[in-house]
């Protein structure tokens, strides 16, 4: 078993892996890293900011194997360290470096994707559900936009939610 410390990932209870990291915190020892995704989610209340767990049930942390396993894993929210058979891998320390650059101190990468004139789309939500189109007006303030969707065989322009939208790469067409 590995006596220096390395960063292992770790399994958590669903949905608790704050409070698994946060226990996890007051071991000494142990460093911790949680990224975490903030995004607008619609609810019935319209659009809300919603912070989770950019990796959900999993979370990181860095801590000697041998010394540290047990307390570890008896810590409130963890479920156990990520392992293949009998090996526990370790996360290489780029990659947390690289994380953690784009999550910033509070470990939170905000995600914020608008729309631009020209971008392909496709309907996720709404009446034309499935159906590819393409942006043609930003409407921000209403965090709406008018797109030109191909329907029955003619171009028609509808104005729809932001939240109804996919972004696409490239033109639907194309592919």
């Amino acid at each position: 078993m590995r006596a220096e410390p390395a960063w292992y990932c770790l399994r958590s209870q669903p949905k608790h892996e704050r409070i698994a990291g946060v226990q996890l915190r007051m071991l000494k020892g142990v460093t911790v890293f949680c990224p975490l995704i903030r995004f607008k989610k619609k609810t019935r209340r319209g659009l809300i900011w919603v912070t989770e767990a950019m990796f959900p049930g999993y979370f990181f942390a860095r801590f000697g194997l041998a010394e540290m396993e047990r307390k570890v894993l008896y810590v409130h929210g963890v479920c156990g360290i990520v392992r293949f058979g009998n090996r526990y891998p370790t996360i290489e320390e780029s990659f947390v470096r690289e994380l953690r650059n784009q999550t910033g101190v509070a470990e939170v990468k905000q995600l914020t994707y608008e729309f631009s004139q020209g971008d392909y789309v496709k309907m996720v939500k709404g009446v034309f559900v499935g159906l590819d189109a393409i942006v043609t007006q930003v409407m921000p303030a209403t965090q709406r936009v008018r797109i030109l969707i191909d329907f029955l065989g003619r171009k028609t322009e509808a104005e729809v939610e932001n939240a109804s939208l996919l972004l696409r790469a490239a033109d639907p067409r194309a592919a």
